[in-house]
Parts: C-alpha cells; sequence; structure tokens
C-alpha cells in the first residue's frame, strides 16, 4: 500500500444516534488518516430532507469529538454538505448522458416485471437504443458495460470480481431529475479527493457500480476497504430497532470514551497480540487496514463493561470521583440534595472504584449513605433475613452501642458475635449489610459503618429489627 498522504471520509446521515458502527467506522479512518500524514474528511449526507435534523448533525460532530475525532485536528477537515453539491451531480449525470454513458427511461416496474417475468431480475436494458430525452418521469440509467468485469481493489477482502453482465443499467437521476446516493457519493468522493473509502460491508454490492461511476466519469477509482458487519450474541446485524446501538447512550450509562474507542477499535480487528487495553495513541500507531478481519464482529457488551471497568479503575481517585459527579445529582440521585456531603462522598469513592464496571452503577452503591433510611431491596431482605438473622442483628445492636467505631473494631465485633452464634462472618454479615445499606451486594460493610457513624447505624439496625420480628 503507497505511504502517501491520503484523504479518507466519513459520510453519516444525519437521520438519527450516531450508532457504534459507524463510531468503529470513523475510528478505522481517523487512523488511517493519521498515520499516515493525511486528511479525514467528514461529508454529512443530508439529502433526506424529510428524515434529516439540524440536532442530529451537532449530535455528529460531538460524537466524533467524544471519541478523539476533533474538528481542532490538522487531520480533520469539513464538514462538507451533500446536499450543498447537489448541482454537481446533476451535471455530472448530464455528462454521462452526453457522452453515451447514460440513457434516459420511462418503463415503470411493473412493465419490466412483465417483460422478464420475474421480481428478482433486474433491469432488461429495454430503453437502451430508443434514443429517449429528457421530459418530467423518465429516469436516467447508467449503461453498464456487457462484457468483462469489474475488479474491486479492497484492502480487507482482496480482489472480488463482479461480472458485468450481472450489474443492471442502474438508475442514476430519478424521474424528476434529482441525483440518487451511487452518483452523489461518486462525486463528492471525486471533488473532495478521496483516495481510500473505508466503510461498512454493506455497500461492498454497491462498490462495482460506484467504481464503474468513477471511471465513466474519466477518473481513477478510490481503494476500497469494506469492514465486517457488527452483530449481537444471536448473531443478527445491531439494528437500532432491536439493541441498543447509539454511541450517545453508552456514553449516558458511564462507559468512558476511552474504552469506548479501546473496545471499538478491536472490533474486527488486532494487532497480534493477547494485549487488548491501550490507549487510542498506541492502537493508532498499531493499526493496519489490511488485518482488518473479513468474518462478523460481535459487539460484547460484557466485554466492554470489563474494558470500562479496567479503565474506572485506572483512573487517579479524584477523577474517578469527578466522573462520577452527574449520577449524584437528579435525576438519578434519590436523596434530598441538601443530604449529599462531597467530603464522604469521597471516601466512598475509594471503595467503590474498584467494584464499578460503568459510571451509572454508582448511585446505588452510596445512596444508602445519604439517604434518611436505608433503601428498600425486598430480594435483599428475604435473602439475607432468614432463621438467626434476628439473633445477629440483636448482637449488633448491643454490642455497637458501646464499641470503639473504626473500621477493625466493628469487624471483629462481628465476627465474635458470628462465633456466638455457631457462624462465619460471611453469614452473618448479610442480615446486618441489608439493615445497614439495604442489599446484600454493596461497599465493604465495615468501612461503610465507619462512615455512617454510631447513630445512624444503630437507627438502621433498630428499624431493620422492628420489620422483622414486628
Amino acid at each position: 500500500m503507497s505511504t502517501a498522504p491520503v484523504r479518507v471520509r466519513f459520510a453519516p446521515s444525519p437521520t438519527g444516534m450516531f450508532h457504534v458502527g459507524g463510531a468503529r467506522s470513523a475510528l478505522y479512518n481517523w487512523a488511517v488518516a493519521r498515520q499516515r500524514g493525511g486528511k479525514f474528511v467528514l461529508r454529512i449526507e443530508d439529502t433526506d430532507q424529510a428524515r434529516n435534523k439540524p440536532e442530529w448533525i451537532d449530535g455528529i460532530i460531538s460524537a466524533l469529538a467524544s471519541i478523539g475525532i476533533s474538528e481542532a485536528d490538522p487531520a480533520f477537515e469539513g464538514p462538507f454538505f451533500q446536499s450543498q453539491n447537489a448541482d454537481r451531480h446533476r451535471e455530472a449525470g448530464l455528462q454521462l448522458y452526453a457522452q453515451g454513458k447514460a440513457y434516459y427511461c420511462d418503463c415503470a416496474r411493473e412493465q419490466v416485471q412483465e417483460r422478464t417475468g420475474s421480481q428478482q431480475l433486474g433491469y432488461d436494458g429495454f430503453c437502451r437504443d430508443r434514443g429517449l430525452e429528457y421530459v418530467e418521469g423518465r429516469a436516467l440509467r447508467f449503461r453498464t458495460p456487457d462484457e468483462g468485469q469489474t475488479v474491486v481493489v479492497d484492502m480487507v477482502r482482496g480482489e472480488p470480481a463482479f461480472p458485468n453482465s450481472a450489474i443492471e443499467d442502474f438508475v442514476i437521476a430519478r424521474g424528476d431529475g434529482s441525483p440518487v446516493f451511487l452518483i452523489a457519493n461518486v462525486v463528492d468522493d471525486l471533488d473532495e479527493g478521496i483516495t481510500e473509502v473505508i466503510r461498512g460491508e454493506e455497500h461492498l454490492s454497491n462498490t462495482p457500480k460506484q467504481q464503474l461511476l468513477w471511471e465513466a466519469l474519466g477518473a481513477t477509482p478510490p481503494v476500497w476497504a469494506h469492514l465486517p458487519v457488527i452483530v449481537n450474541e444471536k448473531r443478527q446485524k445491531l439494528s437500532k430497532r432491536r439493541d441498543k446501538v447509539a454511541l450517545e447512550d453508552y456514553l449516558a450509562e458511564g462507559y468512558l470514551p476511552e474504552a469506548m474507542v479501546n473496545y471499538l477499535m478491536l472490533l474486527g480487528w488486532g494487532p497480534g497480540d493477547d494485549v487488548e487495553i491501550r490507549p487510542y495513541a498506541e492502537l493508532e500507531q498499531l493499526f493496519r487496514i489490511e488485518d482488518v478481519n473479513t468474518s462478523s464482529a460481535f459487539f460484547d457488551v460484557k466485554k466492554l463493561s470489563a474494558f470500562n471497568g479496567e479503565y474506572l479503575r485506572a483512573l487517579p481517585v479524584e477523577k474517578f470521583a469527578e466522573a462520577c459527579q452527574p449520577w449524584l445529582r437528579e435525576p438519578y440521585a434519590t436523596w434530598r440534595p441538601e443530604a449529599y456531603d462531597g467530603e464522604i462522598f469521597a471516601k466512598l469513592a475509594v471503595l467503590a472504584q474498584t467494584r464499578l464496571t460503568v459510571l451509572s452503577e454508582i448511585t446505588k452503591y452510596v445512596d444508602w449513605m445519604f439517604l434518611d433510611e436505608a433503601p428498600e431491596d425486598e430480594a435483599s431482605w428475604a435473602k439475607a433475613m432468614k432463621p438467626g438473622a434476628e439473633e445477629i442483628l440483636k448482637g449488633a445492636r448491643e454490642r455497637y452501642a458501646t464499641a470503639a467505631w473504626d473500621t477493625d473494631t466493628l469487624k471483629a465485633t462481628l465476627e465474635e458475635i458470628a462465633a456466638a452464634n455457631g457462624l462465619k462472618l460471611g453469614k452473618a454479615q448479610a442480615p446486618v449489610r441489608v439493615a445497614v445499606t439495604g442489599r446484600t451486594v454493596g461497599l465493604p460493610l465495615f468501612e461503610s459503618m465507619e462512615l455512617l457513624g454510631r447513630e445512624r447505624t444503630l437507627a438502621r439496625l433498630d428499624a431493620a429489627l422492628t420489620k422483622l420480628v414486628g
């Protein structure tokens, strides 16, 4: 592959949230551009006026920025808007018509089906030599070569060949004269000097048609790279109607952008060693588009969460505490705003950091501290408050009333209570934990109790006993 500067492009449509598959494509394009001193061109394909919304355009730009693809970087160019190049799209179609490489067609779909006897067969070329001129309602079709084949040079898939005889004379302008996606895409790439097109596998079937258009317009086609489709756990292509696919949703849930980038870069490609957790700068240098797999890539949310957990644990605790802040306020926080104590949370953050996989989990790990009473979780209560729980709670209530209030003493005291009842510490902890924090799973119990304080801890033990025995 040439080492000359490249111009790649990312060309999303502003019709919805930013798909994680699009984020993966953008990152691969970004890596190629920056590796080789080239340009990453952002083109907004905004010709679908019925579905486009300005907020989606802003969302694309902000989503790209969140994963490190910034307008401020010298490698970034754009955004360009496809709608602003509509005149050039029309001119290209008329040029092909004037050169005899395209012709007008007035065939209705039903007429084609009647002639071919099939809904599956493509257009039969009926209007090729009728010499029709444009009038309203006549589509402009590209005249596909009858013989030979179109070979696509693909950095991921080798050199797939498509027999020209199997490619129908496809439409490049509708009956109202408006250009279709195929020619608009080619003209934009031509005008923007795109040298390599890196995009999803779903576009591979369009590629021989687009390559024929490049050649018909007198230009050398780009080198292509079609990335593997991303699938869910059932090996179905990720769908926004069925799966969580929006990058914004993952970030809003508390996945760190750095973890998302790391995971997405490895979704279909790997550097060839066993190291998975790497900063983007390192991944960028290691990335080779030729090494991308052709098989589908499984979007494993559990693995993504594991990546995120690694990144959370690597943060300085002050940064971790800062990152948690959005989930310590409304609408996530269930406590009174004035009950929140930043100094106490800083101490809880040290305990929580090793346990979280996503930042949004922090709320349930600390709510017991800032609520007036322990949160209610009936499943936890039923699991912990079994026969023998009353004796443990009564013993804890009695001994903790006078025990020294520090982590080691609190633990040693409960160990003694457990032994007196023929239990190991783990079993004795369960009813105390649920009484104090409301749940069977949480932060280290004795450190939590020390921070909660004697008075509030005893009050919660009393409340639990009242609920348990009436």
